[in-house]
């Protein structure tokens, strides 16, 4: 979910920021700088359970996988 954020800065910085960045590209190019400062580990953290839950899910599809097959054979 985004929240939209308005501050100020420096002319200088603004004209910076669309020669450099460019038009719709400064939001993300901000929330890059910042976020390694204010998510931090809590992020990193979340990546790893998310890592570890899709092997868990890979293995449920193959046990799942494996049952229907077993089910089909004694449908026959």
């Amino acid at each position: 979910m985004q929240k939209k954020l308005t501050f100020t800065v420096d002319k200088r910085v603004y004209e910076g920021l669309h020669a450099v960045v460019g038009r719709r590209r400064i939001s993300h190019f901000i929330e890059s700088l910042v976020r390694p400062y204010v998510v931090g580990k809590d992020l990193d953290i979340a990546y790893q359970q998310m890592a570890r839950e899709e092997a868990r899910e890979a293995e449920a599809l193959d046990w799942a996988e494996a049952t229907l097959g077993d089910i089909a054979d004694e449908a026959r």
